[in-house]
């Protein structure tokens, strides 16, 4: 597996309680001479100077420097952005995978801060945030006119203490409020379980370093408790934002034997980056479902865009969020940095998933299923006849689906989960 030492990480979101969004981690090892338009700087410098002269209040050179670089960067995409000292600090500490907060991740946009994931087992998730889900108040304060920064600010304080979340969500008519109490996230990137004999499920939430060898742990383990080998597998990545670009290259490499993963391209040496498969998928070539949805971004769409592209899967669910880009963080002088946007993404097909996404082989619409009542009326079968004839395997039977009944399978109203369960069971079927 060919790998650029330069880069560190790859994550996407804002982990709230830790650093604004971001994507990777890239140091330059020169500084290249760029020329300076000389025309347009004077007229910056002119504007500068009115503002110090006639703006109604006092304004320091720090401050308004300071705002015309957050203006700059801003201005290129959602994702390139100046992080001062305190910011920068936040963000190095977010990779531990601990923090406090509400637990999703976001982004802005058209001045609102916009949900790309909820993050499983924390306030926000069990609060009803979604994918998708804009904010536009914090407390009763507007959200437009924020930078991510401020509006992340606000929502990071004191663990057990409440925010007021004012959101618009596609579908309901009107924005209705949500209360969430702040609490420290910790974040367990994998999670795995057996749904039915010889069918396992492994959740990943986030890419985290450690997120490729915990998949691994977690499928050797469904093998031992299978017999030896599953028949299949279900990898959900919905609602997974993304993260450490490595660890999304290792999920990769755990269900493929050779090819290309991923590859980046840039206008600079450092950008330009391949990533290929090693020997070796730990399920043999057994059956394997992906479930995706507007939530899955940027390294989740790696996994799910390479194990497309080389047939080994099935992607199934909804299109994904659209994150195909990569940033690099530049520390500046001053202690903080630059997060810039130095490069693209593509599949080993070339696609580029940028603002399109990962389309599912697949897909599902969003649906809401409840189990019926229990009828009132009862059809009569021939084991409630007078006298039937007993079936010798009915014991068996019995206690065969009572162990199945205590296994924490597939929950009927996870619909793209049963659906990816009974794909699998045809897949093995076949196989």
């Amino acid at each position: 597996m060919v790998r650029q030492k330069n880069l560190l990480i790859l994550i996407t979101g804002c982990f709230l309680g830790i650093a604004i969004s971001t994507t990777s981690s890239v140091f330059a090892d020169k500084e290249q001479s760029v020329s300076l338009p000389f025309e347009e700087l004077r007229t910056f410098t002119e504007i500068f100077g009115r503002i110090k002269q006639d703006y109604v209040e006092e304004v320091s050179d720090k401050k308004l420097l300071e705002s015309a670089i957050r203006g700059m960067l801003v201005g290129l995409d959602p994702h390139s952005s100046y992080l001062d000292e305190e910011e920068y600090k936040e963000l190095r500490v977010g990779t531990t995978g601990r923090f406090g907060g509400l637990g999703i991740q976001v982004t802005m946009e058209d001045g609102f801060v916009k949900v790309i994931s909820p993050i499983d087992d924390t306030p926000a998730k069990k609060a009803g945030i979604e994918a998708g889900d804009l904010i536009i108040k914090l407390n009763d304060k507007p959200v437009k006119g924020m930078t991510l920064t401020g509006a992340v600010k606000i929502m990071r304080g004191e663990v057990g203490s409440d925010i007021d979340l004012m959101v618009v969500r596609k579908g309901k008519e009107a924005p209705f409020k949500v209360t969430i109490t702040r609490d420290i996230i910790k974040v367990k990137s994998v999670r795995s379980r057996t749904l039915e004999e010889g069918f396992g499920y492994v959740r990943i939430s986030s890419f985290q370093s450690p997120t490729g060898a915990a998949v691994n742990k977690a499928i050797k383990q469904l093998n031992k408790e299978n017999g030896g080998q599953l028949k299949g597998l279900v990898l959900d990545l919905r609602n997974n934002p993304g993260g450490v670009l490595d660890a999304a290259v290792d999920v990769s490499d755990t269900f493929l034997d050779s090819g290309k993963i991923v590859y980046t391209e840039g206008r600079v040496k450092d950008a330009k980056m391949d990533f290929n498969a090693s020997k070796g998928d730990l399920l043999n070539g057994a059956p394997l479902v992906v479930l995706i949805n507007a939530g899955s971004a940027s390294a989740s769409e790696i996994v799910a865009g390479a194990l497309q592209d080389h047939k080994r899967a099935v992607i199934m669910g909804t299109k994904s969020f659209g994150k195909g880009s990569v940033q690099t963080i530049l520390p500046t002088g001053n202690g903080g940095a630059v997060k810039i946007t130095t490069a693209r993404y593509f599949t080993p097909s070339g696609r580029s998933i940028q603002a399109t996404g990962i389309e599912p082989d697949i897909e599902l619409k969003r649906v809401k299923l409840e189990a019926l009542e229990k009828a009132k009326f009862k059809a009569i079968k021939e084991a409630d006849l007078s006298g039937h004839l007993s079936n010798n395997t009915e014991k068996k039977k019995a206690k065969k689906t009572q162990k199945e009944a205590d296994k924490k399978g597939v929950d009927i109203r996870d619909y793209p989960l049963t659906e990816a369960l009974n794909l699998l069971k045809g897949m093995a079927i076949f196989r």
